[in-house]
């Protein structure tokens, strides 16, 4: 798949600010975007305002990005050490990991949406200005819904059956629909005896996921539950998608990106390596 241009200068231009000081201790501090937006909303609620920023806030985009991705990897890991232990959470843990994958996609788009503030921030790059445009949010962008809607919409998603809308009660299978049923619906007595696994079995069951083989992604389906398989299965193919999209455009020339994309704590177990069909597999050129 043709990476868009302008959408490839934009992931350079965002991440170039991180290349100017040790990755190590990079990553801003907590809450450090939504903070520095915020202080950027208008005053009236219904007011649409245009500001322009300086790179370094747009690099919180690109740092947003990781941290959301890297939160997606950790999520996958503790799905997979639950596989046995809870259907609950290995199905909840991993519905968050590809939640965060999706959030870390947009970002990486330059969407963020302001929790508190209850507007929708898009950075733009124009004409050597960064500038973020803010929209009051609609009863239609609820986290779970724009995340994913944002993603799916993008010509670089837009055609891939591994990203939907997530929506319910549809004809396309949802993610979150699953997700509902193990957090919210009564009467799921399904409690198997404790059992955790060790790190063999850990590292054992991140590569059975990881050497599935499908024609047609397995979006996990309500009446399915629990599809712990299969909700770890899409989970692990979106983590990687976003390492295999920003390794195409960024490489070894970004030190932030470079030290980032292999976390330390998750190498044990990780590979991000996949099994899949070649005409399923997004092709970032």
């Amino acid at each position: 798949m043709q990476i868009d241009p302008a959408f490839r200068t934009h992931v350079e231009t965002t991440f170039s600010p991180l290349n100017r000081q040790a990755a190590a201790h990079s990553f801003p501090q907590v809450a450090a975007l939504s903070t520095e937006l915020a202080a950027l909303v208008p005053a009236k609620s219904t007011d649409h305002a245009s500001v322009n920023v300086q790179p370094e806030l747009s690099a919180m985009f690109a740092t947003a990005s990781v941290d959301m991705w890297m939160r997606a990897v950790h999520s996958f890991l503790v799905s997979a050490s639950l596989t046995n232990v809870s259907d609950i959470w290995a199905s909840v843990t991993g519905y968050y990991s590809s939640h965060y994958s999706v959030r870390a996609f947009a970002h990486l788009l330059g969407y963020f949406q302001l929790y508190t503030g209850k507007r929708i921030v898009h950075l733009q790059l124009l004409t050597g200005r960064h500038v973020c445009t803010f929209d009051p949010k609609t009863k239609w962008d609820r986290e779970h819904l724009f995340y994913w809607r944002i993603v799916k919409q993008n010509p670089l998603f837009v055609s891939d059956p591994l990203f939907t809308n997530n929506n319910k009660g549809g004809k396309v299978p949802s993610d979150v629909e699953h997700r509902e049923r193990a957090n919210y619906a009564d009467h799921l007595p399904n409690f198997p005896t404790f059992r955790p696994l060790d790190a063999a079995a850990l590292k054992n069951r991140v590569q059975r996921i990881s050497e599935i083989q499908f024609s047609t992604p397995p979006i996990p389906r309500v009446e399915g539950y629990p599809d712990v398989e299969s909700v770890q299965v899409v989970a692990y193919h979106r983590l990687v998608r976003f390492r295999d999209l920003v390794n195409n455009i960024l490489g070894d020339s970004n030190r932030f990106w470079k030290t980032h994309r292999n976390p330390s704590w998750a190498n044990d177990f990780m590979d991000y390596q996949l099994t899949e069909q070649p005409t399923l597999r997004s092709q970032y050129t």
